[in-house]
């Protein structure tokens, strides 16, 4: 049969189906650098798996320098280690690695040999696929001598490092799917509008309050889903009291947009969020927390806020902030900030620590 080229999956959809494959366990192919890999999630490895990605070459564990500083394994790439993985490593051993639950328990893993030939430009791209897909940044990586055939041969995904590099690193293009009025506690005139990326990533949400004037500066706030916060109202956080205050705040002005980004967990996810809050119950702090699990302190993409409040029609904005970083991230992206709005709400006693570490280790205004 012909093939079509315009019917087949390019770089972005290749991507999309990549981060699928690996939450379901399933290897895909990495080719560039002259050479090409067979790369695994470590969270969503089984041992059927493992032995068959073993019996193919010898594997190599791609660790964030983060994770890697915890584990006292040396990070000769900078971002990020290349660990030797010993003949006949279980599947236990590799997530024990990549997964800080047991450290306290078991906190000798080694010792662990770092790799330091040879680029690291596929391991670092495993790293950056296994966060986009919400699982533990940690990735096993196997050479094979031919990745097309024996990605062609099982049916796996294969992608190109040239290709998608730039599609890791840029922000997808993100297309409204609709809007809809929507009366609300804080504003009798309100709107829901939907945003959807072409990457096939998380669709987010503008809130807008009354009939915001686009030629004056928008009263904004860049709200990060917050399951725990929004939903159940954990007292561990301040998201939820945030969220409420600030659309009561836009109702009284008459008007404003409040950005609901799908960004749980600072960006991490909600699964790897409950492992930071197992952690924390371990006595880490937030971003200490962060850091075991091979995580940034704060891994959010805010060019996601600012792309939606440009294609909404805003070029100015009063933001509703203590974070001087979304001021920054907002301004670099070539909207105007004309005014940081302090949003001081929602402290308890059981979030006092936490905020604390914000303000002591995040720069927020506290």
């Amino acid at each position: 049969m012909i093939p079509h080229p315009s019917l087949g999956p390019g770089a972005v959809e290749n991507l999309s189906r990549a981060r699928g494959d690996l939450r379901m366990g399933v290897p895909v192919a990495l080719v560039g650098d002259g050479g090409g890999v067979l790369a695994a999630a470590v969270e969503t490895l089984d041992p059927a798996r493992l032995a068959a990605l073993q019996a193919l070459g010898a594997p190599e564990l791609a660790l964030t320098a983060r994770r890697a500083e915890t584990l006292k394994a040396r990070a000769y790439d900078g971002d990020l280690a290349r660990i030797e993985v010993p003949p006949g490593t279980d599947a236990g051993w590799l997530r024990a690695l990549a997964d800080p639950a047991d450290d306290l328990r078991v906190p000798m893993k080694g010792p662990l040999r770092s790799l330091r030939e040879g680029s690291a430009a596929l391991h670092r791209a495993a790293i950056l696929l296994a966060k986009s897909a919400r699982l533990l940044p940690a990735a096993l990586l196997v050479r094979v001598p031919d990745a097309f055939a024996l990605a062609a041969a099982n049916g796996l995904t294969l992608l190109r490092l040239d290709e998608i590099a730039p599609e890791l690193a840029r922000l997808s293009p993100m297309d409204e799917v609709v809007s809809a009025r929507l009366p609300m506690a804080a504003a009798g005139a309100g709107r829901v509008h939907i945003f959807r990326p072409e990457d096939g990533g998380d669709e987010h949400y503008a809130i807008e309050v009354g009939r915001p004037d686009r030629t004056l500066p928008v009263l904004a706030r860049l709200h990060s889903a917050c399951f725990t916060g929004d939903v159940l109202g954990s007292l561990k956080c301040d998201c939820g009291p945030q969220l409420h205050a600030a659309l009561a705040q836009m109702g009284e002005e008459g008007a404003g947009v409040l950005l609901y980004l799908n960004q749980e967990g600072r960006g991490i996810g909600l699964a790897n969020k409950m492992r930071a809050y197992s952690l924390q119950d371990q006595g880490f702090d937030t971003v200490e927390a962060n850091h075991r699990l091979g995580f940034e302190d704060d891994e959010r993409d805010f060019r996601i806020g600012a792309a939606i409040l440009r294609q909404m029609g805003f070029s100015d904005v009063r933001l509703l902030t203590n974070n001087p970083r979304k001021v920054a991230m907002l301004e670099s992206s070539g909207l105007k900030v004309v005014e940081r709005v302090p949003l001081k709400v929602g402290r308890t006693a059981e979030n006092a620590a936490y905020l604390a570490t914000k303000a002591a280790k995040s720069g927020h205004l506290l």
